[in-house]
């Protein structure tokens, strides 16, 4: 076994030595460097410390380990930093995690990365032996960057949402008189904004949320303290804010913005703590109206996480009250409200199955087995009534307990913030917890990997297709991986500005995923208004449908991926209708095919052919099949008409083209029967005989074009010095309207 000696430079962070994977010896710890955070339990006291520098090739999953039987006797601690030496942020550590007060830290590390390894003598300055494992990454497993942004201030640092109409995630803190907006742009840099506000009755000390009440097209705030409800609403083009406050004593907890009475104007919910739920009716111009009752009515409150959601598939938003309250009460029972689209609402907590005594603050909402229906994750705060519950949505109302063997029933973990979003871009959501997210393995099953972060507002901060996590002054990037990914913005025009409350659909080979717009997640922080997908390694979304709180649809096919796709209401194409035939010009009895090239993505079509006699679909076709066949029987010209439709309605205009059908009699038959042709070949002139009106003549080419039609009435002849030589059709149309067709030899 090669063992690699470790010289004594690693006395600072400046002068780490170079580690790479394999086995090695520790030098003596003497370095004069001592970090001043610790990433590993045991606290502060080292007076020395040894560094290394580890800059991995690829992306692995890294473990450091001291645990082996010639260290016996030796206690040690290591510490894992990102960063560079001016600015070095804890991503792991460890103390004890071997045998003895031995080390053993896993992580995360991405190629090309610098990561400082440091061992200090908290315990023991004895060297030892390690060994660095480089193992293949999983694409789903994620590793954060925490990055320090020391321009953003207030005292309420709790949300992100886009600011300034680009629909790019920005970062939004206030003090009670400031409104502070990181503005991201494209490239993910930041351009800071400062709006003074008037002194805030009520601060956002317990939640905020963000939506465009005025509809002037700027979001507008929401802060819910602890004794009311403040409104910021924009003004001036987004460049000021008014306050609304009311005098109405609100413990707030969880709020939220939805179009509660589906009028497409956005209104404001608010959890009470102590009384019954309050709700803020809009009349579309940001006047806003207090109500009390209807949405949550226990007497005692207990109202915690509300959290809107389509349960049922009806296109309207549920609310669903997580809830929390000690002792014997029933306050602390969860609550599912049905919305029955009149601003009416009926509590169908028992016969859902939903109406359980976990003490909760949160719950998270996704579709978590990608069948097309919300699921839900009830996260416990306490486990004095039990702990975490999966629930199922069965399709038909009803929730089904599927926690044992989810990975759930075995997390230990307890919080008051609990929030979905697909981190990893794998096509399965996943769950956020502070320091641990729940990875859905896509079969009903959870994994929880351990993170630095605690909880924070959730976005896309640098725009490139994964989510961060912002918590106070520190953004953690995603670093994202290998997996593709959509992310679809929404400006509605009927419905509420913001298209909250809207879902949105994306289809593929792969199946279905769904999401809903939403204004308030989890218990405290504000998130993205925008739907982020994941999709794994597929490589193609075939359709995104949304479905809008007005009820308007809009499709839209085969959208790019890696990228944003925005949608306003009402605004996806309806196909324009186009065909190809395998002929124009055929005999009697002969099949033309017919190939439907109608964009964008039709999925009905109505092929109509006139006149209504003398042709029928064949080779097992009809009117309504994607590409038919159809015999056409009797000579004539014929119109071949296709509407095409998609989810966005029919084509305005039909396509049609025009059939030629010859009779099969030849050219001896046209100079024996009532119309006679002669001469035929023939060099200049071509005479026409009938004992009927001849009313028109045209010369067509093979491929169907006309090109002649100069009939000499008075003695029916038809020039033919303008034609080059060659074989052309010639098309007889008597007064009676009676076709003749037969070839026409030009010399």
């Amino acid at each position: 076994m090669l063992l690699k000696l470790i010289s004594v430079a690693q006395q600072t962070c400046s002068s780490a030595l170079v580690m790479t994977g394999g086995i090695g010896t520790i030098a003596p710890i003497t370095g004069t460097q001592v970090p001043a955070q610790m990433c590993a339990t045991g606290g502060s006291g080292a007076t020395a410390a040894n560094w290394y520098k580890y800059t991995p090739s690829q992306n692995y999953s890294v473990t450091i380990t001291t645990d082996f039987v010639a260290n016996a006797g030796i206690d040690n601690r290591v510490h894992v930093y990102l960063g560079n030496c001016s600015s070095l942020a804890c991503l792991a550590g460890d103390d004890d995690g071997g045998t003895g007060g031995l080390c053993v830290v896993t992580f995360n590390a991405l190629g090309g990365t610098d990561y400082y390894i440091v061992f200090d003598n908290m315990y023991n300055s004895a060297g030892f032996q390690y060994e660095l494992i480089e193992n293949s990454l999983n694409p789903s497993q994620l590793t954060f960057t925490p990055t320090t942004i020391s321009t953003i201030s207030g005292s309420y640092k709790i949300a992100v949402a886009d600011m300034n109409g680009d629909y790019l995630d920005d970062i939004v803190s206030v003090r009670d008189t400031n409104i502070q907006v990181h503005q991201q742009d494209v490239s993910g840099t930041f351009t800071i904004a400062n709006y003074i506000t008037s002194e805030a009755q009520f601060d956002p000390s317990w939640s905020m949320a963000i939506g465009d009440l005025n509809e002037d097209g700027y979001n507008d705030l929401l802060y819910g303290s602890g004794s009311g409800v403040t409104f910021m609403l924009s003004a001036n083009g987004g460049t000021a804010y008014n306050q609304t406050s009311g005098p109405e004593y609100v413990f707030s907890q969880r709020s939220n913005m939805v179009d509660i009475n589906n009028d497409g104007h956005l209104d404001a919910f608010v959890c009470h703590d102590v009384e019954p739920n309050v709700y803020y009716i809009n009349d579309g111009t940001g006047n806003l109206t207090f109500y009390q009752g209807g949405l949550g009515d226990h007497p005692n409150g207990g109202n915690y996480g509300s959290i809107w959601v389509d349960y049922n598939n009806d296109n309207l938003p549920d609310l669903f009250i997580a809830k929390c309250r000690g002792g014997s009460g029933t306050a602390n029972i969860n609550e599912m409200h049905k919305n029955n689209g009149n601003g009416t609402f009926t509590d169908v907590s028992v016969p859902t199955g939903l109406a359980d005594p976990v003490q909760t603050w949160s719950s998270a909402w996704n579709d978590f087995d990608n069948d097309g229906w919300m699921d839900v994750v009830v996260g416990a705060s306490s486990s004095a009534n039990g702990m975490h519950k999966f629930m199922h949505n069965n399709g038909d109302e009803t929730f089904s307990d599927i926690t044992s063997g989810s990975g759930l029933d075995s997390f230990a973990g307890m919080s008051t913030e609990y929030v979905s979003y697909d981190f990893n871009n794998d096509g399965f959501a996943d769950v956020f917890t502070p320091g641990t997210m729940l990875f859905n393995n896509g079969n009903g099953t959870f994994t929880a990997q351990t993170f630095s972060m605690s909880m924070g507002a959730v976005g896309d901060l640098n725009n490139d297709g994964f989510l961060d996590i912002q918590n106070g002054n520190t953004i953690y990037f995603n670093d994202g991986n290998i997996n593709n990914w959509l992310t679809v913005t929404l400006k509605g025009t009927t419905s509420n500005k913001n298209g909250i409350g809207a879902r949105v659909e994306i289809y593929g080979a792969w199946g279905k995923q769904i999401r809903d717009i939403r204004a308030g997640v989890g218990f405290r922080y504000m998130g993205t208004l925008n739907a982020h997908f994941g999709i794994g390694t597929e490589n193609s979304i075939d359709s995104v449908v949304v479905r809008w709180p007005s009820g308007n649809r809009d499709v839209i096919c085969n959208p790019t991926i890696n990228s944003v796709l925005h949608i306003e209401e009402n605004s996806a194409p309806v196909p324009t209708a186009l065909f190809s035939t395998s002929a124009v010009l055929i005999n009697q009895n002969e099949i033309i095919d017919f190939t439907d090239n109608s964009t964008p993505c039709p999925t009905e079509w109505n092929w109509t052919v006139s006149p209504l006699s003398g042709w029928n679909f064949t080779n097992g076709t009809t009117a309504t099949s994607e590409n038919p066949s159809i015999a056409f029987n009797d000579a004539g010209n014929y119109v071949v008409s296709l509407t095409a439709t998609n989810g966005n309605g029919s084509s305005a205009i039909p396509y049609s083209a025009t059939i030629t059908v010859q009779n099969t009699v030849g050219i001896t038959d046209l100079t024996q029967g009532a119309i006679k042709v002669f001469p035929n070949p023939a060099a200049d002139l071509l005479y026409l005989k009938s004992d009927q009106t001849i009313r028109e003549v045209k010369i067509m080419s093979l491929l169907g074009e006309e090109v002649a039609s100069s009939l000499n009435k008075t003695n029916n002849t038809i020039s033919l010095t303008h034609l080059p030589a060659g074989v052309y059709f010639l098309q007889i149309m008597t007064q009676n309207d009676q076709t003749q067709i037969t070839r026409l030899v030009k010399q």
